[in-house]
This record gives structure tokens, sequence and C-alpha cells, in this order.
């Protein structure tokens, strides 16, 4: 940023009506806006900067140099110019044609080629430093060109450490286990197995994703589930050991009143009813105490064949006694 402090005619009035003069000739007049500021460039030439009324240029500035020569010399310009401003919108910063390519962006039938001094790889006569290629290329006789050196399998662990099936996760933080007791991880081969695998449960996520040896999901190969209801319920017992016993009311109807041996053609004695309380004779049916209403048995009396006058009271006495007792 410039530091100088420039002589005071390059900030007065005649400079600024020159720079924007400059400007308006450079983008059109309706397209300069207001002075927003000056800058020194050195002790001899100044910056002035004017709000750029552009469609789509929001916080650009003109630009425009003027330097002065010395006492008797006019002012002049230097340069006029578009600048963005520190509200300006501009593109993002240039990136190497050869770094452009980022992770995802192959897709099918592209080609990326891997370049000649990739840090990642090694020359395949080279030691790897990984016992399980060493002991492969022995074993067949056969080499690759490059091979994963040290610095690339590094690089992986720390990308596959901090990635999505990482023990960082938000997954893994909730999971009940991790991935190293589950029966669907697959531990891959060489120095990198000690930490990383394949998932093989094609029900999660991390399906045939490298994942950590401390990652975890809810598809855990030994997840239990409470199967319970809710509200604890007893078991049924049924105790035959002891025998409910409920007495049984027993009923039955009374005879019908035409069963009673009651002495025809005798009419009632009307206003003496009584109940039947005493015991029933021997020869009579047993009648069970009931619930419902037994009609009352009234009095009667029995026609009696006439007699003398003289046994006919002790007589009728006789059978009201009788009756009354029943």
């Amino acid at each position: 940023m410039p530091t100088q402090h420039p002589q005071p005619v390059l900030a007065d009035s005649e400079a600024v009506d020159l720079a924007r003069a400059a400007a308006q000739e450079e983008a059109g007049q309706e397209r300069i806006g207001a002075h927003v500021g000056v800058l020194g460039e050195d002790e001899v030439s100044v910056t002035h900067l004017f709000e750029a009324n552009h469609a789509g240029y929001h916080g650009w500035n003109w630009a425009v140099t003027v330097a002065f020569a010395g006492e008797g010399t006019p002012l002049s310009v230097s340069e006029v110019v578009l600048l963005p401003g520190n509200e300006a919108l501009v593109a993002p910063d240039w990136v190497p044609w050869e770094d452009r390519v980022r992770a995802g962006d192959l897709g099918v039938g592209d080609l990326m080629p891997t370049r000649a001094d990739d840090p990642r790889l090694v020359p395949g006569y080279l030691e790897s430093e990984d016992p399980a290629i060493e002991e492969v290329s022995r074993e067949i006789g056969l080499g690759r060109v490059r091979v994963l050196g040290r610095n690339g399998r590094l690089d992986a662990a720390e990308r596959w450490h901090g990635s999505d099936f990482g023990p960082l996760s938000d997954m893994a933080r909730s999971a009940p286990a991790t991935c190293g007791s589950c029966g669907f991880y697959q531990q891959i081969k060489g120095s990198l197995g000690a930490a990383f695998g394949v998932c093989a449960n094609e029900l999660t996520p991390a399906d045939g994703r490298v994942v950590h040896v401390e990652y975890g999901c809810g598809a855990h190969s030994e997840v239990e589930i409470d199967m319970s209801v809710g509200i604890p319920v007893s078991d049924v017992v049924y105790d035959d050991a002891q025998l409910d016993v409920e007495p049984n009311e027993v009923r039955r109807e009374v005879p019908a009143q035409a069963d009673a041996p009651v002495v025809a053609d005798a009419p009632a004695v009307a206003d003496a009813p009584a109940e039947v309380d005493a015991e029933t004779p021997a020869d009579a049916p047993a009648v069970a105490e009931v619930d419902i209403e037994t009609p009352a048995v009234a009095e009667v009396e029995t026609e009696v064949p006439a007699q003398a006058e003289g046994e006919a009271p002790a007589e009728t006495a006789e059978t009201g006694n009788e009756t009354a007792t029943q």
C-alpha cells in the first residue's frame, strides 16, 4: 500500500476535476460517480478513486493516476483503470490447470493422468516400506512401475480418518459399538489394515467404503433391541391347587295351590289371612326357602254337616285353632 506523502497540488480541486474528466472520457459521463478517496503513490503522483456506476459492478472504483513534474509544469494523467474496492464481488484466485481437478470430478469416460513427480508414489523397484507389498512382489516375481509410498499412505490415512466414516463423525459418536467388533467389517491388507477396513453391510451408508476401525453405526452386527412392551405385564398364573367353591342357591317352585288339601266348596273367611310360618306336616311336600313371593294361604272355613246345636260351636272353634296354627 502506498505510504508516500505526495505534494498538496496533487490532491486539490483542480487535480480532482482533471481526474474526473479523464475517467468520463474513458467510461462515459453517466458511469462516473462520486469521488471516494485518494491514494498516494509517491511524492509526485496520486490515484483518485471514483465510484463506478456500472450495472453489476457494485463496489468497484475508477482509478485515475495523476502526476506532477514540478513547478511550472501542468498536472498530467498517467492511467485510468477500473479496480475492485473492498465491497466488490470478484472472481476467485486463479488456480493452475493441473490443480483444478478435485475429488468427485472424475466421471465416466474421463481420464486423469498422474503427475510424474507425484509425491504419493515411489518407483516400484524401491522398497515400499509395506511388508504386504514386498511379500506379494516376491511371490509372483513381478512388480508395479510405481507403488504407494509412505507419504501416500499417511495422506490417505489422514483423509480417511477425517471423512464421514471416521471416528469423529456424528454417526460414529451415536453408534452403540465400533466397526472393530462388527461382523460386517472386512480388514484391508498392509500397514493401513491396523486402522481401516471395508464395510460389507448393504443396509448402511458405509457399504463398500473404507471405514475407520473406531467408526460405527446403528447396523452393527451385534445390536440387540429390547422388544418388550412399554408397560410391564406379569405372566398369567393359574392356581389349580385351590378350588373356588361357590354355593348354588336352590330354587324350587312353590306347589300349586290346587295340590294343597283343601275341602271343596268351603267359602273363604273374610278378613282372616295368615302366613304359614309353622313347620310343614310330615306328609306334605317339602318347600325350600325361596326368593319369590309366596301367595298367602287364606284361612278357609270347612263346611261341615249339620249337627246338633250343642256341638257346632266347639267344632268351629277347633277348626279355627288349627288354621291359626298352620
